[in-house]
């Protein structure tokens, strides 16, 4: 099926082909025709399938012919980085229009936003937090929005967004059409759904959780964090020295030590992205990831949902994500577009509850495969400090689950002086 066939105007088939998009996915096919007939929508896909397409598309078709300048489309996202990546997306859809989008995020002065509203716009891409001050400041119009889209709305809830999400929809037009985009679709987002869509159509490509099916999933077993940069080193610098990389890590500071590390052996290679870079410093960093500039890039989760690079052949989990939404996300950055790609789980002991966790909430056919620990690598003994944080960590973990486990580790407790013998001051 081409995309003639889903009813879609020539502009937009132009624009189309343009990208290098011939055939819809299954999400396209099936929301695309939902969506122009004005239906409520829940669609559950992961990311890579293509809905961005499947709701831009339809929505600016309805609009077209009527701009005025003030927004008649809003998609909400949780990050600035994802709505950067939208509002590129909505640009280049709408590139044989005359439509205009803005992309509202945090980062910069909202000066500069507010000027560009001012000159109008059909589409507005913004995180909730910023929509709301520009709305309060009335530089952002509102009263004529016909369409609003919840996109990655697991992760909307996970990063706490629902009490700014009430307050838009209480300043919004109640007569909207309502889309709602998630990778998952637990009773949280179920929640949201009640509030916020009326009567909708849900559509799934694939059971809610699953993993990408073009992405080969791999677990290697990991006795510590040299190990770790071992392996990592000898996979980025040999079998996959060709390939673009995406290295997830849990903390900001994990991710300025292991791109150190990994400069080491890859000078001017490797980027680094998390929330407490400046916005320009990591749009640079993307731009030169996009661009092939820098091979690899070292990630938190927290700036994960904003990363589309279709070329990402490449995606390493170093340690295990604590749920499993976050690994499939994670993985979600390679095997895009139908592309192929392969993911790595890095597993040290403190890993092995939240693997288990991950592990029972993914299909049986979508779980990843043990590797064996490549013999060519250097197994590096585990430092004495790193070995008791991961007693540490394993009893913490253990004490969770039972509060009535003892613990196989005991710090020494100083001995309290009895004071005998002592002279007694007066």
């Amino acid at each position: 099926m081409g995309f003639e066939a889903l009813k879609l105007k020539r502009q937009f088939l132009r624009a189309l082909d343009d990208m290098g998009f011939s055939e819809p996915t299954p999400i396209q096919e099936k929301a695309i025709p939902r969506i122009l007939a004005g239906q409520d929508l829940i669609g559950v896909a992961q990311t890579g399938t293509g809905k961005t397409a499947a709701f831009v598309l339809p929505l600016l078709q309805h609009i077209q012919g009527r701009q005025e300048g003030v927004p008649r489309v809003a998609i909400l996202v949780p990050t600035k980085e994802l709505a950067l990546q939208v509002h590129h997306a909505v640009e280049n859809f709408a590139s044989h229009t005359d439509m205009r989008a803005l992309a509202l995020v945090g980062g910069v002065g909202p000066k500069t936003q507010i000027a560009a509203l001012s000159k109008g716009a059909e589409v507005v891409v913004a995180t909730p937090g910023r929509f709301m001050e520009l709305y309060l400041k009335g530089a952002l119009v509102v009263n004529k929005l016909q369409a609003m889209v919840l996109d990655e709305a697991d992760r909307m809830m996970d990063m706490g967004f629902m009490p700014q999400l009430r307050d838009i929809l209480e300043v919004v037009p109640k007569k909207r059409q309502n889309l709602l985009f998630s990778a998952t679709f637990p009773s949280r987002v179920e929640r949201l759904a009640d509030e916020f869509l009326l009567w909708p159509t849900r559509i799934e490509v694939a059971p809610e959780g699953t993993p990408v099916s073009t992405v080969d999933q791999h677990m290697v077993k990991v006795p510590n964090l040299q190990t770790k940069l071992n392996l990592l080193s000898f996979w980025l610098t040999g079998k996959h020295q060709d390939s673009r990389a995406l290295v997830f890590v849990r903390t900001k500071e994990d991710a300025r030590k292991i791109r150190q590390a990994l400069e080491a052996v890859m000078p001017g290679l490797v980027g680094e992205i998390h929330s407490n870079k400046a916005q320009h410093t990591r749009l640079a960093a993307m731009n030169q990831f996009r661009q092939g500039d820098v091979r690899v890039l070292v990630s938190t989760d927290v700036s994960s949902r904003g990363i589309d690079v279709p070329e990402t052949e490449v995606v390493v989990n170093f340690t295990v994500p604590r749920m499993s939404d976050d690994y499939v996300h994670r993985i979600g950055r390679t095997g895009r577009a139908n592309r192929s790609g392969i993911a790595y789980t890095f597993v040290d002991p403190t890993d092995m509850v939240a693997l288990e966790r991950v592990l029972e909430r993914l299909p049986k056919d979508g779980r990843p495969s043990w590797k064996e620990f490549p013999s060519q690598v250097e197994v590096t003994e585990t430092p004495p400090w790193e070995a008791k944080a991961m007693a540490r960590t394993i009893d913490f973990q253990k004490r969770k689950a039972d509060p009535t486990y003892k613990g196989a580790f005991h710090e020494k407790k100083k001995k309290k002086s009895s004071g005998k013998g002592k002279k007694r001051r007066r």
